[in-house]
This record gives C-alpha cells, sequence and structure tokens, in this order.
C-alpha cells in the first residue's frame, strides 16, 4: 500500500512539474500542504521528492528549499519523466529532440544488427512485424509490436550500451509511434518500411539496412510535421497502446525506394 501511494505522490507532482503547475525556479509548498494536497503522510512527501531530485526535476537546499530545474537538468532517458510529458501533452521541443536522437542511434545499430544478429534474434524481430502486419490487416495493438520491433534491433547489434539504450527509448519511441497510428494511413505506410529494414538485416546487408531504417524514421518526422502543420494541440498519450480498428492493406516498397 505504501508503494501505491509513493507511486501516485510520484506521478501528480511530477505531472504538476511537467504541466508548468510548479515553474521553473519555483519553490514547491510546505510540505504540510502537500501532505494535506496528496492525501498521504509527510514520509511519503518526502520519498516523492527525493526520487524527483533524482529524475533532475528538482534540487533541494537548506536556505533556498525545493525548486523546480529548468527541463536541461531533468532525465530525458527516464520512462517516467517521458510518461508525464506524454501525459501533460506532447511539445514540439520534445519530438524534435526524439527525432534527431532517432538519426543519430538507429542507423547505427541497425547497421550492427545486420553483421551480428543471430537466428533467435531474427525470429525475435520477426515475431514482433508479424504482429505489426495482423495488427494493420486485421486490426489490434500496432505500437506495442512496434516497439518489440526495435527494440529487438537494438539488441541484435549486441552492443551492450546499445542493448541498454533500448530500454529507455521505449518509453520515447512510444510517443513517436502512437502519433503514427493516429494519422491516417501512417501504419500501413511504415509497415513496408519496416520489412525492408527486417529484410536488409537477414542478408546481412549493413548499408541496405541503414538506408531503409533512415527512411523510416523520415516517414516518421514527416507524421510528425503533419501534425504539427495541422496546428492542433498535440495529443496526450496516456501510455496504453491505441488499436488500430479499420481494415487496411499495406502498399508495396518499390525497389527504386532504396536503390
Amino acid at each position: 500500500m505504501t508503494n501505491n501511494f509513493h507511486k501516485n505522490s510520484l506521478d501528480l507532482l511530477g505531472q504538476a512539474i511537467l504541466s508548468g503547475r510548479y515553474a521553473v525556479g519555483a519553490s514547491l509548498p510546505p510540505e504540510p500542504i502537500l501532505c494535506e494536497e496528496l492525501g498521504v503522510s509527510r514520509t511519503v512527501v518526502r520519498e516523492a521528492i527525493k526520487s524527483l531530485v533524482a529524475k533532475g526535476l528538482l534540487s533541494t537546499g537548506p536556505k533556498v528549499g525545493t525548486r523546480v530545474l529548468p527541463d536541461a537538468h531533468w532525465n530525458w532517458f527516464d520512462p517516467d519523466v517521458v510518461a508525464w510529458q506524454a501525459r501533460c501533452g506532447l511539445t514540439p521541443e520534445f519530438l524534435k529532440d526524439l527525432q534527431e536522437l532517432r538519426r543519430v542511434v538507429e542507423p547505427a545499430a541497425v547497421r550492427l544488427a545486420a553483421e551480428r544478429a543471430t537466428a533467435e534474434d531474427i525470429a525475435h524481430i520477426e515475431a514482433a512485424y508479424a504482429g505489426m502486419k495482423q495488427a494493420v490487416e486485421e486490426g489490434g495493438d500496432y505500437v506495442t509490436h512496434d516497439l518489440r520491433f526495435h527494440e529487438g534491433l537494438l539488441q541484435a547489434s549486441h552492443n551492450r550500451m546499445l542493448v541498454q539504450m533500448s530500454k529507455a527509448l521505449n518509453a520515447l519511441l512510444r510517443t513517436s509511434f502512437e502519433l503514427s497510428t493516429r494519422i491516417q494511413d501512417g501504419t500501413k505506410t511504415s509497415l513496408p518500411l519496416h520489412r525492408a529494414v527486417l529484410n536488409a538485416v537477414i542478408a546481412r546487408k549493413p548499408a541496405k539496412a541503414e538506408q531503409a531504417v533512415m527512411l523510416l524514421i523520415e516517414g516518421a518526422r514527416q507524421d510528425i510535421e503533419q501534425v504539427l502543420a495541422s496546428r492542433r494541440k498535440l495529443p496526450v498519450v496516456s501510455g496504453v497502446a491505441t488499436p488500430i480498428k479499420s481494415k487496411t492493406r499495406p502498399k508495396r516498397l518499390t525497389a527504386k525506394a532504396l536503390s
């Protein structure tokens, strides 16, 4: 029960910071007020604040109190921080940073995967792709399988640091993938691009695999640009995958696109 109180208090305070309720440089209310607002003990509040300090959102000091730090200090690889941002509403800056990170990390990881992937790695990625394909054709959870596909590629690099990064990237990538599922034909268009990446990895062609994943990332960038250009408020992502409801047929990826 104590853990539930801690997690709930942590989430509420984290989202209050990410939403701007507590502005950068502002002090959090005194403990008694936070206890009353959250309906928890001082011990729970103190533990939640310690967690937020560890995540880079807060600083504490005997004379300055507990203050909100600028977002440059926040740990953007922390799944909680990403989840709070998603729930509060995505920002253009967040999405831009994510796309730049993908362009830096994924092409190099996929090159290594094409050189090092084992039969077990490929089977795992194939299974993820099959789940994506089924979701596109019959409806269902596309995002979860998409995440497993990309996580599988990073793990197939057999680079320990990239494998560790795949766990941190998971929460970040979910936000991008959720946007694609909300764009008409977004998943239908990206499915053959995923197949092209997988085929290049299976064929042991690192350069072709890198080129294919760059096309995939560019497609995601275009999806995001489409959302931004609509001037509509960026969506809130709950963390629960949005299922595909309508049955569609994926387009074929022409050889010219990868030549």
